[in-house]
C-alpha cells in the first residue's frame, strides 16, 4: 500500500490493515527499525501531526523480488520519496488518502455489507489516463451485488475555478473516447468554495450536449463531523431535477440509474506492481483506534 499510495499515517494504516492501535504500533516500530519503512512527523505550529510512513529502499527491494521484478526495473527512488515527504503536496495527498481509508474503515464495521474493491493512486491513474485526465484517485465500491466506480478530485482551494471546469471538460472527453460513464466526486475545503464551484458547474452542465456523460457530486469538509469520512450523507449531485439533500455516496447510483455497470479492470502494467486490494483479510477484527 505504501508503494501504491506513497505516504500513510498511523491511523490510515490501522484502518487498512490492523485490528488495534497497539498491534499497529508494534509492527510499524519493527518495520522502521529494520529499514522496511521510514517514519517521520511533519512540523505543526500547534499540536502535533500523527506519524507518517513511507516505503524505504529495503522494503521496495522486497516488493520487487516478491513480484518477480528486478529492483532496478521497479520505479522507486528514495530521493523522490524523501522529496515528496517534505513537499507542499504532502498535506493534500495525505488528506486525499484519508478519504479512501475511511471507506475501508467503514467496510470493516460489523454490519456493513459493502466493501472497497479497488483503490488506485494519482500516479497510477496518471499512467493509465494521464494523456487526458489526472485524477487524485480512482476507486470501486461493491454493494448489494452492484459496483460503483468514481474518480476523485480533492481540492484544497488553491486552483482557479477555470481549472476545475477544464478538468470536467477533460473527463467528458475521456467518457466520449472510451464510451464509459464514470462519476467524478469533488471534495472542497469550505462551503463557500463548494457553492462557488457548484454554481459554475451547474452552468457548464446546462451547456453540455450530453450532461449525463460525467455525473458529478460534491462535498465540503464541514458537512460531517469527520471531514474525510466518505460514507456519511455528505454528497450533493450536480444537475437539474436531482435531490436537494446530501446523500451517502452509496445512494448516488439511485440518482444516476442510467450508469452502466463498470467494465472489468485490467491492471497489468509492465515493470509496475499490481495495485493491492484495499481490504484486509475478512477475518481481521477491527476495533476503533483510540487517540494517539
Amino acid at each position: 500500500m505504501l508503494y501504491e499510495h506513497k505516504v500513510l499515517t498511523t491511523n490510515q494504516i490501522i484502518d487498512l490493515a490492523f485490528p488495534s492501535r497497539r498491534s499497529a504500533n508494534l509492527r510499524l516500530r519493527l518495520l522502521d527499525e529494520w529499514g522496511i519503512v521510514y517514519r517521520f512527523q511533519p512540523h505543526r505550529e500547534f499540536g502535533s501531526h500523527p506519524m507518517h510512513y513511507v516505503l524505504d529502499t529495503p522494503g521496495a527491494t522486497i516488493l520487487a523480488y516478491e513480484a518477480g521484478i528486478t529492483p532496478r526495473n521497479m520505479p522507486y527512488s528514495r530521493r523522490d520519496v524523501a522529496r515528496h515527504a517534505y513537499s507542499l503536496q504532502l498535506a493534500h495527498d495525505v488528506a486525499c488518502n484519508g478519504l479512501f481509508t475511511s471507506l475501508v474503515r467503514h467496510a470493516r464495521q460489523p454490519r456493513t455489507t459493502g466493501q472497497l474493491t479497488t483503490w488506485w493512486s494519482a500516479s497510477h491513474c496518471k499512467r493509465l489516463w494521464g494523456d487526458i485526465v489526472k485524477p487524485d484517485g480512482y476507486a470501486r465500491w461493491s454493494h448489494d451485488g452492484r459496483e460503483f466506480d468514481w474518480f476523485m478530485e480533492f481540492d484544497f482551494g488553491t486552483e482557479p475555478r477555470s481549472r476545475i471546469l477544464d478538468k470536467v471538460d477533460r473527463y467528458t472527453k475521456l467518457a466520449t473516447n472510451t464510451g464509459l460513464t464514470t462519476p467524478v466526486l469533488l471534495w472542497f475545503p469550505t462551503p463557500d468554495r463548494e457553492s462557488s464551484v457548484r454554481y459554475t458547474l451547474q452552468e457548464l452542465h446546462n451547456e453540455l450536449s450530453q450532461p449525463n456523460r460525467v455525473p458529478i457530486a460534491t462535498t465540503n469538509s464541514y458537512t460531517a463531523e469527520d471531514s474525510l469520512d466518505m460514507s456519511t450523507a455528505r454528497w450533493l449531485p450536480v444537475g437539474p431535477g436531482l435531490t436537494p439533500d446530501r446523500v451517502p455516496f452509496t445512494e448516488l447510483t439511485t440518482l444516476w440509474p442510467d450508469i452502466p455497470e463498470p467494465e472489468p479492470l485490467d491492471d497489468h502494467e509492465d515493470s509496475y506492481l499490481t495495485a493491492p486490494s484495499p481490504m484486509p483479510p475478512p477475518d481481521l477484527e477491527y476495533r476503533k483506534p483510540t487517540a494517539a
